[in-house]
This record gives C-alpha cells, sequence and structure tokens, in this order.
C-alpha cells in the first residue's frame, strides 16, 4: 500500500527536529523523540500550541549526536547540549521568562492550547470553557500524557495522499510535511484523498516495527506558524477544517490530518520500508 517516505524526529518538545534516514522504535516511541520539553515556573508545558506564550520555541532546533545526546541550536546558531547552564539562561532571554529544560515530566504538568477562530479546531465544549490569558489569547488547558512529554499519541503518521488533497483544496498552502510535525510520512499510492481515515484499529507493520492504528490526529495552529523557511499561513488549518473534520472519539467532529500510532512491536524502520495494513477484525 506504500512505503516510508520521510521519518522525523523532534527530541526536544516544540523545537524543530531532524530528519532521519532510519529509526529505532521502542515501545514508548521513537527513540529519543520528544525526551525533553522546556517548562516555565508556573508547571506549563512550553508547547507552540500556545503560540504568543511558547512560539519562540519553533525557532530553535533539537537533535540527537551518535552518543544519544540532545544539543538544541539557538536561533542565532548557538549550539549547547541540554546539560549546559547556560542553556536555561538562553532560552528564559529567548522567551522573555524564567524557564528551564528538563527531561522529567511534570507529575501536575500542564499545556496550554491557543483556541482557534475556524470551528472544528476544538471540542465544542471545550471551546465553551476557554479563558483569555495574560497575553490576551483565549486558550484552553490540558495536560501532557502521562509521564510523557507526548501530547496524545507515541507516533504521529502523515499521508502523501492527505497533503495531496490539500493542495487541491488550498493551492496557495505550501502543506510541506513538517508543519504537521509527523514521525511518519507516509507514501501512499491512491491518488488525493484520506485513506487513513479507514484505518483507526488497524495494524500497520513499518519495516521491522508493527502499529496500531488509534485515532486520527486533531489538528492545532502550529501548522499555520512559521517553520524553518515555510511562512506562516492562517490559510492551512482554515482549509483543513472546510474540507477533513471527521469524528473523535465522543469529541465531536474536528479538523483532522493525520492519525495517531502506538507500538506493538518494536523494531527499525527506514527510508523506503514497505508498509502493510491489516484492517481491524
Amino acid at each position: 500500500m506504500g512505503a516510508v517516505a520521510a521519518l522525523y524526529r523532534y527530541p526536544v518538545k516544540s523545537m524543530l527536529g531532524e530528519t532521519l534516514s532510519a529509526v529505532a522504535v521502542a515501545e514508548t516511541g521513537f527513540l529519543g523523540d520528544r525526551t525533553h520539553a522546556v517548562l516555565d515556573e508556573t508547571g506549563a508545558v512550553g508547547s507552540a500550541k500556545h503560540p504568543r506564550k511558547w512560539g519562540a520555541l519553533l525557532r530553535c532546533r533539537s537533535r540527537r549526536d551518535d552518543l544519544g545526546m540532545v544539543q538544541v541550536v539557538l536561533p542565532d546558531g548557538t549550539a549547547l547540549p541540554v546539560a549546559d547552564p547556560e542553556l536555561d539562561v538562553l532560552l528564559s532571554k529567548l522567551l522573555g521568562r524564567p524557564v528551564f529544560l528538563s527531561a522529567v515530566a511534570p507529575e501536575r504538568g500542564r499545556l496550554e492550547r491557543a483556541v482557534p477562530e475556524y470551528e472544528g479546531g476544538v471540542p465544542d465544549a471545550v471551546r465553551a470553557s476557554a479563558s483569555v490569558d495574560a497575553t490576551g489569547a483565549s486558550i484552553t488547558t490540558g495536560s501532557v500524557a502521562p509521564g510523557t512529554f507526548f501530547d496524545f499519541g507515541q507516533v504521529h503518521l502523515v499521508t502523501t495522499s492527505a497533503l495531496a488533497r490539500m493542495r487541491e483544496v488550498y493551492p496557495a498552502g505550501d502543506f510541506d510535511p513538517r508543519r504537521f510535525r509527523p514521525n511518519l510520512v507516509v507514501d501512499t499510492d491512491t491518488g488525493p484523498g484520506f485513506p487513513e481515515d479507514a484505518w483507526p484499529g488497524a495494524r500497520l507493520r513499518v519495516g521491522e516495527a508493527l502499529f496500531r492504528v488509534v485515532v486520527p490526529t486533531p489538528r492545532c495552529v502550529v501548522p499555520t506558524l512559521g517553520h524553518d523557511e515555510l511562512p506562516v499561513d492562517p490559510g492551512i488549518m482554515r482549509a483543513v477544517a472546510r474540507d477533513h473534520r471527521v469524528p473523535v472519539f465522543d469529541l465531536g467532529r474536528l479538523s483532522c490530518l493525520g492519525v495517531y500510532l502506538d507500538v506493538l512491536e518494536p523494531g527499525t524502520v527506514r527510508v523506503g520500508d514497505a508498509i502493510t495494513l491489516r484492517e481491524a477484525a
């Protein structure tokens, strides 16, 4: 049904990540993915989902060296290992308030999300409970997955078919997969569309690893932000909201692109590996 077109890992949550040719998949996801995050003194976990507060993190890049050590490259090109105390100082200066980088997820860490204006960006019940914070943004507050820095799923997959469909819907937009921060980009051969809509519950063999498809990925404001050379484009998510709102658990019909996966069998995944789908029984 297709093959792995690209692999990405993001050692520090909400920073730019790294492109891989191969990756070891552990029971908890891609080895080295989102092992660190930037926190502030209120217990908030740094996430570009709240751009006014944390958007500057997307101007930084995180990467792992051959020894597995995580390094952060700041917007001015300064590169420091995560263990260097100077990094906290520079990140605090970048964000305009005291922050620190951590490899330990706080027990009650808060994750703040800006509420988009378009329908389908958040469940209606959540929108109704939003509040305006000190930045002037309307936000909702949730939590990261217990014991991790993941929002929800262990692995995030995006298909080339979905990206092709969105290019048809919004030709002016640049639907580079990096906007959607996937771990796996799958080169599907079905043409434009959303074949992954039929996958939840199915098992997906990718290289040596086996995954279970959990649920479509609800999209936030992050794909509209600037990523490397990709410019800010609010039209990206407005297009997704118009074209692809699908049921997500009991939350209603949300703007989705991609699917979340759980790991059933660890193994190595490489660019070019074949992908096979075993539909849910």
